[in-house]
Order: C-alpha cells, then sequence, then structure tokens
C-alpha cells in the first residue's frame, strides 16, 4: 500500500547571537503536525506534537500566529526526540511527503543537520517529497504563488480548525491534496472560476483583432 503523509511545521524564530556554527539558520520548529493519506486518499490517522526548541524562542508576533507560548513547549520533546515519534508514527514501506511548498522539507533537513541528528527513516523520507503549493499553481496554469488559504478558497474547500496550527494545516493541506489528485480536472469555486473565464476572455479578444488585421494586410 502506498501511503502519504501531509505534514506542516510551525516554527519560531533564533536570534542571530544564539545561532552557532552548527545551527546557523534562522528558524526553529516548535511544533509538527501530520496527518495519514490511504491509497484512496482518505486520511486515517493524525499526529500532532510541540517541540521544545533549543535555540530560539516564541515571541508575541508568533505567539499571536500559531497559538503556542513557551509554557506550551517548555516540557515537550526536543527535535531528535520529536523526529523519533514522527518517523515511528509513520507506515514502513511506499510513503510520500508532502506539504504545502519545500519550507518544511528544508527545515527537516535544516534540524537534522544542525542538531547532528542522526535518523535514517528522517533521510529516507527526505527524498519523496511533494510541492503541493507548486502543483496547485500547475493545475491552474499560473505562474504565481498562492498561500494556502487562498488556495482552499479558490478550490472551493471549506477549511477547519485554525490557520497556522500545523495540525490544522496539514488537514486543509491534505484536502486539497486529496482534491487535485483524485479530480481530472480540479473544480474551482464558481466566483474563481467566472472570474478566470472573463480574464482570459479579456486577453483574446485584442489577438483576435489583431489577428483579423493581419488578414485584411495579406488580402491587400
Amino acid at each position: 500500500m502506498c501511503y502519504r503523509v501531509v505534514v506542516d511545521l510551525e516554527m519560531c524564530g533564533i536570534p542571530q547571537n544564539c545561532r552557532n556554527s552548527l545551527f546557523k539558520w534562522a528558524d526553529e520548529t516548535i511544533q509538527i503536525g501530520a496527518v495519514l493519506l490511504d491509497e484512496n486518499y482518505e486520511i486515517v490517522d493524525r499526529f500532532n506534537t510541540y517541540v521544545s526548541p533549543e535555540y530560539g524562542y516564541i515571541n508575541g508576533k508568533i505567539r499571536n500566529l500559531t497559538g503556542i507560548s513557551n509554557k506550551e513547549v517548555a516540557d515537550a520533546p526536543k527535535m531528535t526526540e520529536a523526529l523519533q515519534m514522527f518517523t515511528n508514527w509513520i507506515p514502513e514501506g511506499d510513503v510520500e511527503m508532502v506539504s504545502w511548498s519545500m519550507s518544511d522539507a528544508y527545515q527537516f533537513r535544516h534540524e537534522l543537520i544542525g542538531k547532528q541528528i542522526e535518523n535514517n527513516r528522517m533521510e529516507e523520507l527526505l527524498e519523496n517529497w511533494n510541492d503541493c503549493q507548486a502543483t496547485f499553481s500547475e493545475k491552474l496554469n499560473k505562474n504565481r504563488v498562492y498561500n494556502l488559504e487562498e488556495a482552499l478558497i479558490i478550490a472551493d474547500i471549506e477549511p477547519k480548525g485554525s490557520a497556522h496550527d500545523g495540525l490544522w494545516d496539514a488537514y486543509n493541506t491534505a484536502l486539497l491534496f486529496a482534491k487535485m489528485e483524485t479530480e481530472p480536472e480540479l473544480v474551482l469555486n464558481d466566483v474563481f472560476e467566472q472570474a478566470r473565464k472573463e480574464e482570459v476572455e479579456h486577453l483574446s479578444n485584442p489577438l483576435g483583432e489583431l489577428f483579423r488585421e493581419l488578414d485584411l494586410q495579406l488580402a491587400s
């Protein structure tokens, strides 16, 4: 059986003077949220843990954004243990990792390198990663990058829970990912679909006039 694990990380910042030669990046994980999809793209399990940061801390901006406080992560597992819990939860066999953009994959890599964590399973999972954000832009035939909230509205999916909560962001990403994988042509919100058609018509009219002018010039 092929499983998909849709994951979302929440992070806090690390002050410049708290970084070192090993952990030199600006962000540190404070939550891992994930859902498991079976071969039919049905959500069959969930995973959630806070992570105690070792270099950074949760300031007011991150507290307001995520709802996570320093008190809540104080007794949480550190990243080595949290990653072990996460990879133990993931079934063995064929697994595809999915996230909204590649930033979470990069963050996992930073955590492994910067904290010298040995986790062979996580190393394997990082080799099979699907950028759901890029797929969505491709489905719309657009070059622009959409945030998750925009994409859910466009795809006519009512989000569950709270934005910037790792578990709920993973859950909502999974709903969108499953929709993209199972619908032959992605069904969009009626308002957005109509606006897109009007945009196409607006662009096509000048081209049609140009071709007519070229035909007249050739005829003369």
